[in-house]
């Protein structure tokens, strides 16, 4: 018997990967976060599969669902939305299936990021103006934020910024970023990524709150950061220049 964690990707029931819908396919137990994993994908597992929202469970209640199909020798599969390495809740269960020593599996999905850019027709990393990506959140209910992960520490690299989880504080995200990247600096909103009712808000720093005042997005939304948002006159990358000497292009 094995878990088998699953990256069910940003939304789109087309996006999750070939081995995530195999392993659906064959585990007679499907665990998924109800709220946020599109039903359709559902569609994936055995006709007679014992299905289970998590979205009402507590953390020992999902625990008490591995523990029986361990007993029973069933296969689990465990769909969680997006990519299971950022903001899963996934350290929790793994240390739970190791202290029972319960076997699990990892399979990677789509993370929200990519098919935010994907979104937005653009490349979150442009050369010379920003070669880094920063994949963070502000501090919620859920959890705070370590005291040296903040906006401002993040924002005076002046990468790209990918915030989860804050739509809630864009006020804030805005006070915080305006000082580092100027009142003109490109914001995106991206809300439900991928899904049938995807929204896309473009702005900047200083025009983004006014934006959605009268139509708010109120969860389930990505915001994102950078110059790279809107780079029109860059230098092209040298990787594909004719001077550039590579091992496919007779190189060392």
């Amino acid at each position: 018997m094995t878990v088998h964690f699953i990256g069910a990707g940003p939304g789109a029931a087309d996006l999750i990967t070939v081995r995530g819908r195999d392993l659906l396919a064959r585990c007679p137990v499907c665990l998924y976060a109800g709220s946020i994993v599109p039903r359709e994908l559902l569609a994936h597992c055995p006709a007679h599969a014992r299905l289970v929202d998590t979205a009402p469970l507590s953390l020992d209640e999902i625990e008490v669902e591995y523990v029986a199909a361990f007993a029973a020798g069933q296969d689990v599969a465990r769909l969680h939305s997006g990519d299971l390495s950022i903001y899963s809740a996934l350290a929790e269960q793994l240390r739970r299936l190791e202290r029972r020593a319960i076997p699990y599996t990892l399979t990677p999905g789509v993370p929200a990021f990519a098919a935010a850019a994907a979104a937005l027709g653009t490349e979150l990393t442009v050369p010379e103006l920003a070669q880094s990506v920063v994949l963070t959140r502000v501090s919620g209910r859920a959890s705070a934020m370590p005291p040296r992960e903040t906006l401002a520490a993040f924002g005076a690299t002046g990468a790209t910024l990918a915030i989860h989880l804050a739509i809630h504080a864009l006020p804030g995200i805005v006070e915080a970023l305006v000082p580092l990247y100027g009142g003109d600096c490109p914001v995106a909103v991206v809300g439900r990524a991928s899904w049938p009712d995807e929204r896309i808000v473009r702005g900047r720093l200083d025009d983004i709150v006014s934006q959605l005042t009268d139509a708010p997005i109120e969860r389930t939304a990505l915001v994102l950061v950078g110059p790279a948002l809107a780079a029109r006159d860059f230098r092209e990358s040298a990787l594909y220049d004719p001077d550039y000497r590579r091992r496919f292009r007779g190189g060392p």
